[in-house]
């Protein structure tokens, strides 16, 4: 009888089993791809997210076909998001649909938070006018940005090229390992550098890859380089020292700068001291005494 019992369920649950094994085998398979790979899940994690960003941008992208433009304002827009470092295909979309839906958004909070019941035509008046201005300031702050850190970078990249140019490399494969090398350190400056190399590559000349490279930036540093770089390569001049002086004459230049702000330090620093410390100091050193003049003249008048 025992036996019997034993042998229904091991019976049972080998047809269990194989049930299992049956009918969730796509989950069992991937619950063991995860543990044995976890990569996968955060490619899944990726997928994930860039489906939802796409949704998303779908959702935006719907707005920016009510506002009206011309071709001129989009390729100005579209400069600018490239100054930016923006070079989706939909980037141009994603912005006029946000001039769109930001002050659509801004109105529904002041609605929901009551700031309408202040003065509805003022506050709608100002959240339309700072939600469609608003990407425009955000995508100018965001060019501002990273032309800051162009500036501050670019000597530390153009010592780079010194190095793997002396070491035998040419300025294309100088320019390519640069790109290489300063990932993490100077994204900015890689990126351009890595798209400089790569129209390089599709055959583009050397003079205008650069020149494309300055047209991108609009950084003054970077336009004196590629000038620099286009008079050496037509007049024969060595390279390395050509970069190697420009490198220099940034750092002195960037030593100045700092001189002359800390020059500019004291002038600025007159306003609050003046308007703000002044004020108080007097106060706490002739407070006491006027009022003890005050009680002084006060006994004097009643006698």
């Amino acid at each position: 009888m025992g036996f019997a019992i034993i042998s229904f369920l091991v019976a049972f649950l080998l047809i269990a089993s194989a049930g299992l094994l049956i009918f969730y085998r796509d989950s069992i398979q991937d619950r063991i791809s995860a543990a044995l790979y976890p990569r996968t899940k955060k490619r899944t994690m990726s997928a994930t997210l860039e489906e939802t960003k796409q949704v998303i941008g779908g959702v935006v992208e719907h707005f920016e076909k009510i506002l009206p433009r011309s071709q001129a304002e989009i390729s100005v827009v579209q400069q600018r998001l490239i100054r930016a470092g923006i070079r989706d295909d939909g980037a141009v979309k994603l912005f006029y649909g946000a001039k769109v839906l930001t002050p659509i958004l801004l109105v529904l909070l002041a609605l929901a938070t009551g700031l309408s019941h202040i003065g509805p035509l003022f506050v709608y008046t100002v959240c339309l006018g700072i939600g469609f201005l608003g990407p425009d300031f955000w995508l100018g702050r965001k060019i501002a940005k990273r032309q800051a850190a162009i500036r501050r970078g670019l000597p530390d990249v153009l010592d780079l090229l010194v190095i793997c140019i002396e070491a035998g490399l040419s300025l294309d494969q100088a320019t390519a390992r640069t790109a290489q090398e300063l990932v993490k350190a100077q994204p900015e400056l890689s990126d351009e550098f890595g798209i400089v190399a790569l129209e390089q590559r599709a055959g583009r000349a050397r003079s205008e890859a650069w020149k494309h490279l300055a047209e991108r930036t609009d950084v003054d540093v970077v336009r004196n380089l590629v000038s620099m770089l286009v008079q050496a390569e037509q007049f024969g001049t060595s390279i390395g020292k050509t970069l190697r002086v420009h490198s220099d004459t940034l750092r002195t230049k960037r030593i100045q700068e700092i001189e002359e702000r800390a020059a500019k330090l004291s002038v600025k620093l007159l306003f609050p001291l003046v308007l703000f410390i002044f004020p108080a100091l007097f106060l706490v050193v002739l407070g006491p005494a006027v009022l003890v003049m005050a009680d002084s003249f006060k006994t004097f008048f009643n006698h």
